[in-house]
């Protein structure tokens, strides 16, 4: 692939591993007691499956109908059931990359008995939680701003849980408004391509909204020839309640879909959230 491949110990204990666009912090215990030396196989390991997924980037950067029968990697199969879940039909496969990356490198290391374990990949998280404590997750209504605004609880009681965050000024493209759409599901695959879907319905025309061709921004983006949010300037009450209305209703609709648990959708200081985000809140 190129890339440099790179793999350090931060401060805090946690395992930063990078190669390329991936950037992983990968935590891991057993009770209460990190595991350095598990965390630092698995961000070697982290390696070979982005070089997996970029070997299958062609056929996962068109929109797909089902599952290749002749498909056999499991990263591959994930990524295209999970966008195939969510249901946009201008999702390819490859909104599901950062979490279903995140989501192998914690199956990996629950396979080896971790029974507390955080990846995350570049703000999509992959937990593992099977040691009966609770786990607090903050969110963003600016993902701009380094701020946590809320922060919910994630019980014990589910053993894999998947976070992701979508939006203007994220480190993927957006055809929306949401200053931030953050989505809790089962797992980080199904999350990440929730979060992109509830973050493009937020789309709203106003000649505040810049939009150019994918490609423009990005050369390699598998959504050629579709706008993409460049700018969004002030919105008028009447356009944010709109775009905050429709971004929520497709969250509802992934909600009863069974696909994700539940999501939180913010617009220019403007928030909604599901129930399942309500109750959770950290007063």
């Amino acid at each position: 692939m190129g890339y440099h491949k790179s793999v350090k110990i931060l401060q805090d204990g946690n395992v930063l591993a990078e190669y390329g666009p991936m950037r992983l912090v990968i935590s891991a215990l057993v009770g209460k007691v990190p595991q350095r030396e598990m965390c630092l196989k698995a961000a070697e390991v982290s390696f070979g499956y982005l070089e997996r997924v970029a070997n299958l980037k062609r056929l996962l950067s068109k929109k797909l109908s089902r599952v290749a029968e002749d498909m056999e990697d499991v990263l591959g199969v994930n990524m295209v059931e999970s966008v195939l879940a969510v249901g946009d039909e201008d999702l390819t496969p490859m909104a599901a990359v950062a979490g279903t990356i995140g989501d192998a490198v914690a199956d990996f290391l629950v396979e080896r008995g971790m029974t507390r374990v955080m990846v995350d990949n570049g703000g999509d998280l992959a937990l593992r939680l099977t040691g009966g404590e609770p786990l607090t997750v903050g969110a963003r209504t600016e993902l701009k701003e380094k701020a946590v605004s809320h922060v919910i609880t994630l019980e014990p009681g589910r053993a894999s849980w998947g976070v992701a965050t979508s939006g203007t000024g994220g480190r993927s493209c957006t055809r929306g408004v949401a200053s931030a759409v953050t989505v809790v599901a089962g797992r980080c695959s199904f999350a990440d391509a929730a979060a992109t879907a509830v973050a493009n319905a937020s789309f709203v025309k106003d000649r505040h909204v810049i939009q150019r061709p994918a490609e423009e921004i990005d050369p390699n983006t598998d959504i050629r020839g579709l706008p993409v949010t460049v700018a969004v300037g002030p919105l008028c009450e009447d356009k944010k309640e709109m775009a905050l209305s429709q971004a929520w209703n497709r969250a509802e609709e992934l909600v009863r879909d069974g696909v994700i648990f539940g999501a939180l959708v913010a617009i220019q200081g403007k928030v909604a959230m599901t129930d399942f985000f309500q109750e959770r809140l950290v007063k």
